[in-house]
């Protein structure tokens, strides 16, 4: 390969592909929902949610632990994914795996909300999808 000198390069952008775009845009939806569930964690901590057990004082020492560990990571994680931080991704993925530990490994404790695991496993598989799918358009443009 030849290298390009500075007239051949100029006017060269780099432009991402719509794959690499809609990928920004789904990791700032997913920024979104964590922002969101980070929020719910910090009502029921700070004692505005619905029943007696929801304050932070007044809950079990499992939720104290979850809830708390929750309201804090969830926000993190929308930071690093609005800002496609490639930390981001990782703090999510942690969230999830905390919040899949506690819906179906300890029901008993903390209640069954397989619909919230399911939503993350397909949040998971689109994560994959996109880059499976990126991979593959880079592979091919780099031949």
């Amino acid at each position: 390969m030849m290298a390009l000198t500075a007239e051949e390069g100029k006017g060269k952008v780099l432009q991402p592909s719509l794959a690499e775009l809609a990928f920004q845009w789904f990791y700032r939806l997913v920024a979104l929902y964590c922002l969101l569930f980070g929020l719910l964690y910090w009502v029921r901590l700070v004692g505005f949610y619905e029943g007696g057990d929801w304050r932070f004082d007044l809950m079990p020492v499992h939720w104290q632990i979850a809830a708390s560990t929750l309201a804090v990571l969830f926000p993190f994680a929308a930071s690093g994914l609005w800002m496609l931080a490639s930390w981001g991704p990782v703090v999510w993925f942690l969230c999830a795996i905390i919040e899949g530990v506690m819906y179906l490994g300890y029901p008993e404790l903390f209640g069954a909300r397989p619909s919230l695991v399911l939503s993350h496993m397909f949040v998971a598989l689109l994560y994959l999808g996109f880059r499976l799918v990126i991979h593959i358009q880079k592979r091919r443009a780099g031949r």
